[in-house]
């Protein structure tokens, strides 16, 4: 390959370090509403009484909105294939207000400075209720963070919002309890995650307008142009026919984007004043009311033998979704369907139970590792802590234990293990590093010792049987290829990635392939740029359409010269 492992120049390389405008607050024209969001002082409350008569009179002012002017049509944020496995639990406003820092009015005006005087004049009268801020105590509270009869679950998920449940499950394989009583040592142990958030250089934002036909026109740094149609559509009750979702260059997502944070808003100003309207979240905004890592955890018990094969796998976790159940039924999944097929090989049993539940803190989402980072954080610490009490080496009892290309792993779906060199990576990784050499610790002279320690991790590329790549592409008249694609280039560089798969293929230079990314009218359906997927599952869509070129042009060709599409080659 030519180009594909090469070190190549990103497309968008002198456009970025040369400050032209790429990112979504260039893209704004003066004339746009300022849009800015009040909100809540209280982590549990109901709106009694909400008065913006005089915020209205202050000079500049367009709009202001509260729960009394929204569609009554509940959604979720979640960037999710659809059907949603969210819960529908949001209003764009809503007169019961969750967290600290739910919204509670929407303010548009012509600049900043009349838009902040006005959320300073919004009077509120709350009517502040007990709040759910341990999440260990959330599971059937008397206290309900959604007792609204509208709420809905689209998918089987477990939940159930009379007992502040977002999601619940319990499966498993083998008889765990007979197994566990079967083994010489049984350890149990609970390992607390905390939720954290990310600190991308751009925050949330969002510019939307009508264009010339009407249709409402939203531009915003998102991992997930097509989701943010669907979601805008629900959310403000119109035919998805009616928006089109674009993405300029993105200043960073790590999941965050995966969210429709801040989407809603502005396009709700736009829709009902006509005029285009821009929402940038502050970095405090960002942190306070944007969609952290959940808040986990996790109780791991293992069975093993005295010689260290572990027989048997238990995994309880117990998550915290927050106010709202973004990607709250999912990230869940993997803190037990990716650590625990790892020690597969001698596993007779294993069970995995959760519980998401609904709290008054900010609400959670996706984040790097999106569950599988809490999960596999808590088995690993148990295992090493099992080979501690063993007396055994935690790389041996690892080579013992892991599991094997062409094992079955129930515990990951019932696939098939059908490609693994994991103990191949474990020992080149315990060669390099030295471990013989160095553990458990080196005394360095003086008072001070170095230690080194080892953790597996498993990963996937997209989500399997679910998850969609697209990719389109195009021969010009000129004899240059135009490449249109779905998924969300944020700073990964996929735009340029793919243009060097679709140039191999197409045995060009990479400068003859333009790339047009995240368009909702002009791309191809992509599910978006999250879950690893953008190389593996675009990436071989990207292949798979510049072959499918080279057979057409193949066959044109051979047709012009009279002769069997075999006898000619693509040159």
């Amino acid at each position: 390959m030519k180009f594909v492992n090469q070190s190549i120049r990103k497309k968008d390389a002198m456009q970025l370090v040369t400050g032209k405008p790429v990112y979504t607050g260039d893209m704004v024209p003066k004339n746009a509403l300022v849009v800015k969001l009040l909100h809540s002082p209280h982590a549990n409350a109901i709106i009694e009484k909400i008065d913006t008569s005089i915020a209205k009179r202050v000079p500049g002012i367009e709009a202001i909105y509260t729960y009394e002017d929204v569609p009554q049509k509940r959604f979720t944020m979640a960037g999710q294939t659809y059907p949603e496995p969210s819960p529908y639990d949001r209003l764009i406003l809503d007169r019961h207000v969750r967290y600290h820092g739910d919204i509670v009015a929407i303010v548009a005006g012509e600049d900043e400075k009349a838009v902040d005087k006005a959320l300073k004049l919004i009077k509120v009268e709350y009517n502040v209720l007990p709040a759910i801020l341990d999440f260990r105590t959330a599971k059937d509270n008397e206290i309900l963070v959604h007792p609204e009869d509208n709420w809905i679950a689209h998918c089987p998920v477990g939940a159930d919002n009379k007992r502040n449940l977002c999601a619940q499950a319990d499966d498993g394989h083998g008889d765990i309890e007979a197994v566990m009583a079967d083994c010489d040592v049984v350890l149990e142990r609970t390992y607390h995650t905390k939720a954290n958030s990310q600190a991308m250089m751009e925050t949330f934002r969002t510019y939307t307008y009508l264009d010339t036909y009407g249709r409402l026109n939203i531009l915003s740094a998102t991992q997930i142009v097509f989701h943010v149609r669907r979601i805008v559509a629900h959310a403000l009750d119109i035919p998805k026919s009616k928006i089109r979702v674009t993405k300029p260059r993105i200043g960073g997502g790590f999941g965050a984007k995966q969210t429709s944070v801040t989407e809603v808003f502005p396009a709700f100003v736009t829709w009902k004043t006509g005029k285009p309207a821009y929402l940038v979240y502050s970095r405090k905004e960002t942190q306070t009311s944007g969609c952290p890592r959940h808040e986990m955890e996790i109780t791991v018990k293992l069975g093993a033998m005295k010689d260290g094969t572990i027989r048997a796998l238990d995994v309880y976790t117990l998550s915290n979704t927050g106010a709202y159940g973004e990607h709250g039924p999912t990230t869940v999944g993997l803190s037990g369907h990716k650590p625990i097929p790892m020690y597969n090989k001698n596993q007779e049993a294993h069970r995995f139970h959760y519980d998401v539940v609904y709290t008054n803190v900010q609400a959670a989402g996706a984040y790097r590792g999106y569950g599988a980072t809490q999960g596999i954080y808590a088995v690993e610490t148990a295992v090493n802590e099992l080979a501690a009490q063993l007396n055994i080496d935690p790389v041996k009892i690892r080579e013992m234990n892991i599991v094997e290309e062409g094992q079955i792993m129930h515990a990951y779906y019932g696939e098939t293990c059908n490609s693994c060199a994991l103990d191949r990576c474990l020992s080149a990784t315990a060669e390099r590093m030295g471990w013989d050499e160095k553990f458990p610790s080196r005394d360095m002279g003086n008072g001070k010792v170095r230690s080194v320690g080892v953790a597996m991790g498993m990963q996937g590329s997209s989500i399997s049987n679910c998850d969609i790549g697209g990719a389109t592409i195009k021969l010009n008249d000129d004899g240059y290829y135009a490449l249109h694609i779905g998924a969300a280039d944020m700073g990964t560089g996929c735009d340029t990635v793919l243009a060097q798969m679709a140039a191999d293929v197409l045995e060009c230079d990479i400068d003859d392939i333009f790339v047009y990314g995240a368009d909702t009218d002009a791309s191809p359906y992509d599910s978006g740029s999250y879950a690893s997927s953008t190389p593996y599952l675009t990436g071989n869509a990207v292949a798979d359409a510049c072959r499918k070129l080279r057979e057409s042009i193949l066959k044109i060709g051979a047709h012009k010269l009279g002769c069997r599409v075999e006898e000619v080659a693509f040159d």
